[in-house]
């Protein structure tokens, strides 16, 4: 998948702190900071 600058993101669901998982859709509204490392 590849996104340019200025394309909505598509909606994704990830681990989570807790055994939680969070998705984009469920944080509509709120900031956040969505940070990406290489492995």
């Amino acid at each position: 998948m590849s996104i340019q600058e200025g394309d909505k993101a598509p909606d994704f669901t990830l681990p989570a702190s807790g055994g939680r998982t969070v998705s984009l859709k469920s944080l509509k509204g709120q900031p956040f900071v969505l940070y990406f490392y290489p492995k």
